[in-house]
């Protein structure tokens, strides 16, 4: 059974960081991909960026050059680096996880979720 379990959003000032942390279990290939994706309240849910386990990345554009998403496959947990936070990164930010395949911005191609992990920026 492939689990994820989010931990690191909280409360933080516009401008500041937070890193967020994705530890996965269960997954049958480990090189899969795994994103993160946010949901602020009454909008969809988005994609922010996603790695798989040889290092290809995909970011969205409006989280390029102030996100940076890492995976450490020793420990199969996949990490986000949140710098220069804005209120508009305000979220419930979630972990997901492809069974196989590339790399995606596409939900719908994403077959296991975390809980998610709520990340508040204040103005």
């Amino acid at each position: 059974q492939v689990q994820l379990v989010e931990s690191g959003g909280g409360l933080v000032q516009t401008g500041g960081s937070l890193r967020l942390s994705c530890a996965t279990s269960g997954r049958p290939f480990s090189s899969s991909p795994l994103g993160w994706f946010r949901q602020a309240p009454e909008k969809e849910r988005e994609f922010v960026a996603t790695i798989n386990g040889f290092g290809s990345t995909m970011y969205a554009d409006s989280v390029k050059g102030r996100f940076t998403i890492s995976i450490d496959n020793t420990k199969n947990t996949v990490y986000l680096q949140m710098n220069s936070l804005k209120p508009e990164d305000t979220a419930v930010y979630y972990c997901a996880a492809k069974s196989y395949g590339a790399i995606s911005s596409d939900r719908s191609h994403y077959n296991y979720w975390g809980q998610g992990t709520q990340v508040t920026v204040s103005s």
